[in-house]
């Protein structure tokens, strides 16, 4: 074909790396003869690109392989326990959390601290919260292989282009806080880490709500981003045109009419502890705020289920809290709007994240980048002899 040319041999080399270590994470306790079965590699080559993991701690042997019959079992062979982890930071409105997984994506530690983040000196405070974390993973003796940050607002490649209730507009955070960070939206990384960790639904709109409210897609397991990745930004969807001015500048739009602070002020609560216990004694104010928010919500939720045609809601952020109370005004306002619920009924799920669900989705995004492209954690550990047999 015109304008392709042969694959290299560290294109070679990448490839079988990611297909050996991906096999290894989709079937861990699998031997390299197994290995070779299942990626239809050579199992000399197994072998050379296995040592290779293992030299990296992108993988370690275990015990011999259980099975019956003749032959001599092969050592089984696993994600390293003590390999390089991915650390993710979501810098919420009122919040900073830091979560650390390990290969697998288990969770490692773990950290909230509330504070309110519209102020200049954030940058200061997110700084510290960082290497804070990076000491955690030190005093764990595991290395951090690469910083997911979640934001609430517009990112394009990296570039933080608006987070109204924040106050950001065209903030680059490599350059604020002085390193290499995946950057993206965090209702994004909350929607990521659903399909990853939580209801293994292969279409859904999530939808979390805290001061502001964002919505990940995830369409045939994939995250839909739109062409510009700024996809999924329901909370700047007009639901009462006439309402009160929004922190982006237009009225009425649904983070205004449901988010969080409205939700709070309707129900006469300080915080959302204080409104789930409302809730739960059955105040009447606390009910109604729930109830005339939850119509807000199923306004704009039925624009994209109109719009998309996503069979499933995931409810996360402060929304999963509330989802008790939310369902069933919600799926009310979703039947009266969304003409196909007439033969197929919108799914309303409660996250099995929660709030946790967009810093899990930015560490997660680093252990899924180091799975995809092990070259690079190979190259700086493995000796260079093993390049001819690598092939």
């Amino acid at each position: 074909m015109i304008g392709t040319r042969p694959a290299g041999q560290h294109t070679v080399r990448q490839h079988n790396a990611a297909l050996v270590l991906g096999a290894i994470a989709d079937g861990p306790g699998t031997s390299r003869a197994g290995l070779a079965a299942t990626t239809g590699l050579t199992k000399a080559t197994v072998s050379s690109v296995v040592d290779r993991l293992i030299a990296a701690d992108l993988v370690a042997e275990g015990e011999p392989e259980q099975r019956v019959g003749p032959g001599r079992r092969g050592t089984v062979v696993s994600l390293s326990p003590t390999g390089p982890h991915g650390l993710g930071i979501e810098i919420g409105v009122d919040y900073l959390a830091s979560c650390l997984v390990d290969l697998t994506g288990a969770v490692r530690a773990q950290e909230v601290r509330y504070a309110d983040n519209r102020t200049p000196r954030v940058f200061q405070r997110v700084s510290a919260f960082l290497r804070k974390a990076r000491k955690q993973a030190d005093a764990l003796g595991v290395p951090v292989g690469g910083v997911g940050i979640a934001v609430p607002g517009l990112v394009e490649s990296g570039l933080v282009r608006l987070a109204p209730n924040l106050g950001w507009r065209d903030v680059d955070l490599a350059d604020r806080l002085g390193g290499r960070f995946t950057v993206a939206n965090e209702a994004n990384f909350a929607a990521l880490a659903e399909l990853w960790h939580g209801s293994a639904l292969p279409d859904f709109v999530h939808v979390s709500g805290e001061i502001g409210i964002g919505a990940g897609i995830v369409l045939d397991r994939a995250l839909f981003e739109g062409v510009r990745g700024a996809g999924g930004e329901i909370g700047h969807l007009p639901v009462a045109p006439d309402g009160p001015p929004c922190s982006c500048g237009a009225n009425g739009c649904l983070e205004r009419m449901a988010g969080q602070e409205e939700i709070l002020r309707l129900a006469d609560a300080e915080t959302v502890d204080e409104l789930v216990t409302s809730l739960e004694s059955g105040d009447a104010a606390a009910l109604s705020a729930v109830t005339t928010a939850a119509g807000h919500l199923g306004v704009g939720l039925s624009t994209v289920v109109n719009l998309m045609d996503v069979p499933a809601v995931v409810l996360g952020g402060t929304y999963a809290r509330l989802e008790p109370w939310l369902r069933e005004p919600l799926l009310a306002e979703l039947d009266r709007r969304v003409p196909s619920t007439a033969w197929s009924p919108v799914r309303v799920v409660r996250s099995a994240l929660g709030t946790g669900a967009a810093v899990r989705g930015a560490a997660g995004s680093v252990i899924r980048g180091i799975l995809a492209d092990p070259e690079h954690h190979l190259t700086t550990h493995s000796p260079s002899d093993q390049d001819a047999r690598d092939r």
